[in-house]
């Protein structure tokens, strides 16, 4: 039977040799000790009587509080005379079975209840996270990090909660304060295999960051992009890396393109390439060089005097061998040295490396690239530029514009803004997501479409690239955190919400088959120009498969300006301002130039996106070019007036002999809406 607790000072209580727990745990007695310090004790000790020794008692629950009590009394933070209030057993022979119950049956919080207690202290009792650590004898640290996963995305908190994942797994999620970025993953993770692997979710976490070293980021510096209004992430409570990570990596990466862009005309200049083309990375994408080929050089002859000294060398090495009489001999001492500068400087004359002329480089295409430290190079590996086939002479198009902004051997073109390779991306995609809603808008197309990509692909021997996927699926976007609001995505969301979807509430393969089956010609048209229209690749100017997306577009008669109006988040703030006033100069002249040349790149910008979308008042005339003006990226063919000229270079070069084609329907470029082809 117990007894009520008494207060008996801690001088005269000693441990039990029959305390079940035997083993010690430094950081844990701290931890206890601190407690005690800062809340008292606040559970009871159990003892038992000393035999002959009156008002003494011999504790077998509670030892290690009793040692922290001591200490703190050796440490002078408790008076020597401290009372300890203990539960006396009246039969000794309990005191092993207390001892056992009440250390077997203790539970330790969870760590979900961890995050909880903390936070509700911070918000609630408005202690700091240093007074948490004190109070309990932890590191601060320890108490920050579970701050961390008390503010984990709300369905990851409730996982671990619910004992779905483990801390290791919540703290791997925690690496990131970004709530969105934790869901992102979680959401492509958890029904997977690695959705508990910490190092697949770790790394994952950081596709979305780049680190302060990256090459990107040692080329923009830190505080361009924080200037910029880049963010950098916290560093990471779980990890002993240093390193800090910069989390708004479309800030980081249109500084980076933007900078390298410019940087790259200058190495195309130096360099006397024909062509240039950037990478903000160390190295250049296999796919984006697998279909070139690469500018291997010509060897130049050896003069009359390499030759000579060749013949010399030779000679003399073969005297070294010639004593040795059998294939194992080596020369050792003076002769092995000898042996080894004359194979050096043998090496030296016969193994050169190919070297490309000026006139080669003029029509090459080179890739420049990211050193570890930032500095932008010209890659090693030069490339043969590819040619369109357009069937007129370009060099006499004032009008055109190069690919990337960085092309061909003469002046720069005044009214061609240099772009870079993200927002050649993002045209890409927004021009592909009207073709889509147009290929959509027309069943009969689609079905005629789809069907060639299918059998295009299973007829040829050999593989050809076509910017379509053939199951229907739909390929992953250039740019996952680019989502632009234009017509088209309304559209294509109002298509999408008027999908018959009767269908697909029939729980077996087969009945949902037989229920798509029963719709009505209409619906089953408009579930197949969906299908087929989700499949198309958003393809970059300049790469295979955009001629024949610019084919789709032209005989779907697009009337791109009327679907599309450049604006500040989709076109111009990816611009250098340079580049943006060339723009209100190629429709405005220079006194429009002018009259915004004092204007920041920001309100720059806005003014550009106001005037290209016809919200300015000004002259008609420039009203009407900056309604119909458009990059060349987002067009399906010429500009107005290029037509005719490319159909007259046609004529004028084709044979005399050949019958002359009727040029029908499908050969409109105007951008007028035209009937289908049969």
């Amino acid at each position: 039977m117990i007894k009520p607790a008494l207060l008996i000072p801690a001088s005269h209580l000693a441990k039990s040799p029959i305390n079940v727990r035997k083993r010690t745990d430094p950081r844990g007695d701290a931890e206890l000790e601190a407690s005690i310090a800062a809340h008292g004790l606040l559970q009871n000790l159990v003892g038992v009587p000393v035999s002959r020794k009156k008002g003494h008692y011999r504790i077998t629950a509670g030892g290690r509080r009793l040692d922290a009590i001591h200490r703190l009394i050796e440490k002078g933070r408790l008076r020597p005379d401290h009372e300890v209030p203990v539960l006396v057993l009246s039969n000794t022979k309990d005191g092993r079975e207390i001892s056992l119950v009440e250390n077997f049956e203790r539970q330790a919080l969870s760590p979900a209840e961890d995050c909880l207690a903390f936070r509700d202290l911070i918000e609630v009792e408005k202690l700091s996270p240093a007074d948490i650590a004190r109070r309990f004898g932890i590191e601060e640290r320890f108490v920050l990090g579970r701050l961390r996963l008390a503010n984990l995305a709300d369905p990851i908190f409730a996982a671990l909660e619910g004992e779905e994942i483990t801390l290791d797994v919540a703290k791997a999620y925690a690496t990131t304060a970004d709530t969105g970025r934790q869901m992102a993953v979680w959401e492509s993770l958890r029904a997977g295999f690695s959705r508990d692997n910490v190092n697949e979710i770790r790394r994952a976490l950081k596709t979305y960051s780049y680190r302060a070293d990256d090459p990107r980021a040692l080329l923009v510096g830190r505080d361009a992009y924080i200037a910029a209004g880049g963010r950098v992430e916290d560093q990471d409570l779980f990890s002993t890396a240093t390193d800090e990570r910069w989390i708004d990596t479309h800030i980081l990466d249109d500084l980076a393109a933007e900078k390298l862009a410019v940087q790259a005309g200058a190495i195309r200049q130096r360099e006397g390439l024909g062509e240039v083309r950037v990478v903000a990375a160390e190295h250049v994408p296999y796919m984006a060089t697998f279909a070139l080929q690469p500018l291997r050089g010509t060897v130049e002859p050896l003069t009359g005097d390499q030759e000579a000294r060749k013949q010399e060398i030779e000679a003399e090495i073969a005297a070294i061998d010639l004593p040795a009489g059998d294939e194992t001999y080596e020369p050792e001492g003076d002769e092995a040295q000898r042996y080894a500068d004359l194979q050096a400087e043998l090496d030296a004359i016969t193994e050169r490396e190919p070297v490309i002329d000026a006139e080669q480089k003029a029509s090459a295409l080179g890739y420049v690239v990211l050193k570890p430290d930032g500095t932008p190079q010209i890659h090693h590996q030069l490339y043969l530029a590819p040619t369109a086939d357009t069937g007129a002479d370009e060099s006499d198009d004032e009008d055109a514009e190069p690919a990337d902004g960085l092309s061909g051997s003469g002046a720069a073109i005044d009214t061609a803004p240099a772009m870079s390779q993200r927002l050649r991306e993002m045209l890409a995609m927004m021009k592909t997501e009207l073709l889509a809603v147009h290929v959509a808008s027309d069943p009969a197309f689609a079905l005629d479409l789809g069907t060639f990509l299918m059998v295009e692909r299973e007829c040829r021997h050999m593989p050809c690239i076509v910017p379509s996927d053939l199951y229907a699926t739909a390929p992953q976007p250039l740019l996952a955190d680019f989502k632009p609001e234009t017509a088209a995505a309304a559209e294509w969301r109002r298509l999408e919400e008027a999908l018959d979807r009767s269908w697909t509430g029939y729980s077996g393969l087969e009945e949902r088959y037989d229920a798509f089956c029963a719709l009505d010609d209409e619906a089953r048209a408009a579930w197949l120009g969906w299908a087929i229209a989700r499949t198309l690749h958003a393809v970059p100017d300049g790469r295979e498969g955009t001629d024949l997306l610019n084919h789709l577009g032209r005989k779907l008669g697009i009337d791109v300006a009327a679907w599309w109006r450049p604006t500040a988040l989709t076109f111009f703030d990816k611009l250098t301002r340079p580049g943006i006033l060339a723009l209100f100069e190629g429709i405005g002249g220079e006194e429009l130039r002018v009259r915004y040349t004092g204007s920041k790149k920001h309100d720059l910008a806005a003014s550009a996106e106001r005037l290209f979308g016809g919200d300015v008042v000004i002259e008609p005339e420039i009203q009407e070019r900056a309604l119909a003006w458009l990059p060349e990226q987002m067009r399906f063919g010429p500009a107005e007036g290029e037509a005719e000229a490319d159909a007259d270079a046609k004529v004028a070069n084709a044979d005399a002999d050949m019958p002359v084609r009727s040029i029908d329907a499908s050969d409109n470029t105007t951008g007028e809406t035209l009937p289908r082809a049969a």
